[in-house]
């Protein structure tokens, strides 16, 4: 997918808003690094009711930036799994500034103690475990 880049003017900010920064974006996003959530039924059965025009959309721009790699499920060929690519990867750390931010800033966010120690202590390590295979799992009640 090719952006307009008449329209960002070589900012970086612009080019990231055009891409993830939308609510829906980051839920995806969200879901796939710290969920374990990898197909399309996952993704529309999280509580926020994302709606499938809407998913089917944000995926294919996810897929089209190459932040996402899409895959036939082998154990189902009618539907696909789907993963992190090594873009999508390097925005887990920024995805734990972010979780961090609102806890600073929130009252109402949450994160238990034992995952907000664990993500303090080195963001990038989460990855890592991405990488080997390690799904970043919150629980739904942590996040």
């Amino acid at each position: 997918m090719k952006l307009d880049k008449s329209k960002w003017n070589g900012c970086p900010i612009r080019y990231c808003a055009e891409i993830i920064a939308d609510k829906w974006t980051f839920l995806i996003l969200r879901d796939l690094m710290f969920r374990g959530k990898n197909n399309y039924n996952a993704f529309l059965q999280s509580s926020e009711r994302i709606s499938t025009n809407i998913l089917a959309d944000r995926l294919s721009k996810l897929e089209a930036h190459g932040l996402l790699n899409k895959d036939q499920d082998p154990a189902n060929r009618k539907q696909y799994i789907y993963s992190l690519s090594q873009q999508g990867m390097d925005l887990i750390p920024i995805m734990h500034s972010l979780f961090q931010w609102a806890l600073d800033y929130d009252d109402k966010s949450f994160l238990s103690q034992p995952k907000l120690d664990e993500m303090k202590k080195d963001p990038c390590s989460m990855t890592d475990k991405y990488k080997q295979g390690q799904v970043l799992v919150l629980d739904p009640k942590e996040i």
